[in-house]
């Protein structure tokens, strides 16, 4: 499947840098191109190779008909190239017909031969209803998304990048604490100005963490000049790409995406948008449909006053709490705190239905309070005590579930039918204390023989905590990597320890989880 395609678009690229020495021959005299002529060997790529394999007719272009069936004229002034696949065209994007024509018609990224396209390819086109799940959750973001790229001039690739990172799943989390749509870690987020407390993860927020993409994704260009070194980078991290880079110019070899020894996710990442890319511009060639998405903005951005609970807040604006949260997925608790840059995403047509109803609203908003808990006080009772359930006490106040009384901490309850005192304070917004030794965490990548006992004695740290850094992580397997809170690198590793560490696994590299390491350590997102 491969050589048709490498074939088709050497030849189209060919005659689209031909194309002016025509003209300039047809001015002269010397010859006229008949524009049926024009129009050979520019059906797409994709889908020539799909009907070379299968043997039926692909259906063309209402372009590439209309050029056909036109009559051959002898004025040059009705030669017209044909459409080219993959080119940026200078069409006003904002008139396309959907969202899907709105990144056709955006796209500037080269092409990549690479035997890893066509597989992703495959590996998609054999997954229909993932590609539909992940369509119909993109299709509350696309436009925004969209909206920002072209602005800023970006080729229209970059649009569909939270496919390959996150599905569009917002609750996206991965072993190495990356989350979001655009599957960022603590610190990286935090360098690009979101926001991270135990109410509020501004890496989950739609808006924020979309611009926070897209300002690193410009500053990896700048530096490294090329999109797909820049979107390796956004993978694996800058010092990553500088350091294959350097390996190569000491050997004398290119320095370009494809001649780097990269690691195996980060060879894969580019091929696959690409193949993501070529399942968008041709679905039918793949047997895929997508879920249309109308080119218009699907939310609107508002502003309240009041703390409010997250599920009044769906109530007020007539939609489920399902869809309230996939457009304001950054709220960790069931009561939204509001400041003066705070605003909720809601879709558009719900907007007057929510602010009616919020300036009709005379009754509390908020159904929980805080609750100071003594030290040691049962958890079992606790829950009872304020009408839910244990697991529910827990899971809303981020404990442990093999923690069965409190530490002395502030805990959110509800209400439970009793009449609110005071109006809604907000508490605990400082960033958790786990969450705070995690921005500055070491990686450790696991080798032959590591685990989780022998990395947990190399950092001197208790094995319970580094499985709590690591979502409760129990198998490891080489390549993978652990996160070890900073805090834990205090006392250097005792002599006798060392060479029992050595005798399990080979010395263990570390490096540090900043910004230049950006995504080297995301594992894989829950999705």
């Amino acid at each position: 499947m491969i050589a048709p395609i490498i074939k088709q678009r050497t030849l189209t690229l060919l005659h689209n840098r031909l194309f002016p020495f025509y003209f300039l021959i047809a001015l002269s005299g010397c010859a006229a191109v008949p524009a049926q002529h024009a129009a050979e060997g520019t059906s797409p790529p994709i889908q020539a190779a799909a009907a070379a394999q299968t043997g039926k007719k692909e259906p063309q272009t209402a372009s590439a008909t209309a050029t056909q069936n036109a009559p051959a004229v002898a004025s040059v002034t009705t030669i017209t190239p044909a459409p080219i696949p993959f080119l940026k065209q200078e069409s006003n994007l904002a008139n396309q017909p959907d969202v899907w024509h709105r990144i056709r018609s955006g796209y500037g990224m080269r092409e990549l031969d690479s035997k890893l396209i066509a597989h992703f390819e495959r590996w998609y086109a054999a997954r229909p209803e993932y590609v539909e799940r992940i369509t119909e959750r993109g299709q509350r973001y696309l436009h925004f998304i969209v909206e920002e790229v072209e602005k800023r001039g970006m080729p229209m690739e970059i649009a569909l990048l939270p496919m390959i990172e996150s599905a569009f799943y917002p609750g996206a989390y991965s072993t190495a604490r990356a989350s979001g749509i655009w599957q960022f870690i603590p610190s990286t987020g935090k360098n690009f100005g979101m926001q991270q407390n135990w109410w509020y993860d501004g890496r989950r927020d739609v808006i924020s963490a979309t611009n926070g993409a897209l300002d690193y994704l410009q500053k990896l260009h700048n530096q490294f000049g090329e999109w797909d070194l820049a979107l390796a980078a956004y993978n694996c991290g800058e010092n990553c790409i500088m350091r294959a880079q350097a390996r190569n110019r000491k050997l004398r070899l290119p320095t370009n995406y494809a001649s780097l020894k990269l690691p195996k996710e980060t060879r894969q990442y580019v091929p696959k948008l690409l193949a993501v890319k070529n399942i968008i511009t041709y679905p039918e060639s793949f047997g895929l449909t997508l879920t249309d998405i109308p080119n218009k903005p699907y939310f609107a951005t508002v502003t309240t006053s009041r703390h409010i609970d997250l599920e009044l807040a769906a109530e007020m604006a007539g939609i489920s709490v399902e869809e309230f949260t996939a457009l304001n997925p950054a709220h960790n608790r069931p009561v939204i705190l509001t400041k003066e840059d705070e605003v909720l995403l809601l879709p558009v047509d719900n907007v007057p239905t929510f602010l009616a109803n919020l300036e009709r609203a005379d009754q509390p908003l908020v159904s929980w309070q805080a609750y100071p808990a003594k030290k040691g006080e049962n958890l079992d009772e606790l829950a009872a005590r304020f009408g839910i359930t244990v697991e529910k006490l827990k899971a809303i106040n981020s404990l442990s579930r093999n923690i069965q009384v409190s530490n002395g901490q502030a805990l959110l309850v509800p209400l439970n039918g009793e009449e609110a005192k005071t109006e809604f304070s907000a508490f605990n917004t400082h960033l958790a204390v786990a969450d705070q030794s995690m921005l500055n965490a070491v990686r450790h990548k696991v080798r032959k023989g590591d685990t989780l006992s022998s990395i947990a004695r190399h950092y001197h740290v208790r094995l319970a905590s580094l499985q709590s850094w690591n979502r409760g992580v129990r198998i490891l397997r080489p390549g993978q990597f652990i996160l070890v809170a900073q805090k834990a690198q205090t006392a250097p590793i005792k002599r006798a320890q060392a060479s029992q560490i050595k005798r399990a696994s080979k010395p263990i590299r570390t490096i540090k989880n900043t910004s230049n390491n950006r995504n080297a350590n995301r594992g894989t997102a829950t999705m």
